[in-house]
């Protein structure tokens, strides 16, 4: 019996049942939903285009008006890296209780994010050797790497959160907001510098600082803090994060979309900019006013398997949706799919295709490669089950 099977005798319904009533099942659900907003999200978006120099990746939402604000909502990277402040919190505790050390932390959490990205990478440099090989012209594939090896920009960033986790949880223990006021103050330095004295490279400072901003508010979640404060706080999160999204990007100095789109002059992701933090804020302050509604949902067994299935292969997920999307582009497009005008009627009614076709092709790779990174103990009974 498959993991991904949605049978009630299935091993995530067994997993299902054995949930402890003190698991905090909301965490798990945007973990989920956060990859897979950006999965789909990415396929959805992806405007492939055949040149005389080869394959160009454009993005919808810098070619079709207005569609930037559906990046206000569905630009949910914050979330992920707002639950791993909560998972990485939850975890350090434990493991000092226990009595292990730092060390044991720090292999403990980043084993599941090196362990399938070592096996993406090395599928990739086969890849990469063979196709060369077949090629003759090395730089031919080469070129396009940068694409489908894109989501490692994120697991770089969260193994340097990890790292300094153990610091940041002493900060938070003795100095509280403090910590939050102090990340915001370097994240609008940083911009300042940027922006207003021309000096770049500082930028990229804003990649730690605004991160740990986002993992630092899951902290707050961790210990409780977040899950006890009254409802207006949400409110005033949620609010202040829009109205600031609103001014930030009027001023003549943000673009309108939280995430690349290779048409403005600057990315508010690449490097992150101000707008990540304010968008964080809007973000986390809607997911804790949604909290209690959707789990009174994830009570039920049906969701919560559906969001046990997703994590047990959430990093399979995540590094393979690029590779699937380039293979269903390579079946594809030769039968003239994704040619049409981006925006019109009929290019919007392909995109049920341009998610299908990746979606049926990342399948086949999460059945390959989620061996590598379910824990021993769930692929131990998924091994029983399906002997």
């Amino acid at each position: 019996m498959s993991i991904f099977s949605p049978h009630k005798n299935s091993l995530a319904a067994e997993l299902a049942a054995k949930t402890p009533t003190t698991r905090d099942r909301y965490v798990d659900f945007l973990r989920a939903f956060s990859i897979s907003v950006v999965v789909i999200g990415h396929w959805l978006t992806a405007v492939i285009v055949r040149t005389d120099g080869g394959i160009r990746v454009f993005n919808a939402i810098g070619i079709i008006p207005g569609l930037w604000v559906t990046t206000w909502v569905f630009q949910v990277m914050p979330l992920f890296f707002f639950v791993g402040g909560f998972s990485n919190l939850v975890t350090l505790d434990s493991i000092r209780r226990r009595g292990d050390s730092i060390m044991t932390f720090l292999r403990k959490r980043a084993t599941r994010l090196l362990k399938p990205t070592g096996v993406f990478l090395a599928m990739w440099v086969l890849i990469f050797v063979v196709v060369s090989f077949i090629l003759k012209n090395p730089l031919q594939i080469a070129r396009h790497l940068p694409v489908v090896l894109g989501p490692l920009w994120f697991l770089v960033v969260y193994l340097m959160v990890i790292v300094v986790t153990p610091v940041m949880r002493e900060l938070h223990r003795c100095c509280r907001v403090w910590v939050l006021v102090v990340l915001m103050t370097l994240i609008i330095i940083v911009d300042i510098l940027r922006f207003w004295t021309n000096i770049s490279y500082v930028s990229w400072a804003n990649i730690a600082f605004i991160w740990l901003f986002v993992h630092q508010f899951g902290f707050f979640y961790g210990d409780g803090s977040l899950v006890r404060a009254p409802k207006w706080v949400y409110v005033v999160m949620t609010l202040a994060g829009l109205l600031g999204l609103i001014i930030l990007t009027n001023i003549g100095v943000y673009p309108k979309s939280m995430v690349g789109t290779g048409v403005d002059k600057i990315s508010n992701m690449h490097p992150p900019t101000l707008c990540i933090a304010v968008h964080s804020c809007w973000l986390i302050g809607a997911a804790m006013l949604l909290r209690n509604t959707l789990n009174r949902w994830l009570a039920r067994l049906r969701p919560w398997m559906l969001v046990i299935t997703a994590n047990s292969v959430i990093m399979t997920l995540y590094l393979w949706h690029i590779t699937a999307y380039a293979v269903a582009f390579l079946i594809l497009s030769p039968l003239g799919l994704g040619q049409e005008p981006v925006g019109t009627p009929l290019w919007w009614l392909q995109r049920l295709v341009w998610i299908t076709g990746p979606a049926i092709v990342l399948a086949g790779f999460i059945k390959i490669f989620a061996r590598f990174e379910r824990p021993a103990k769930v692929e131990k009974l998924l091994y029983k089950e399906e002997k």
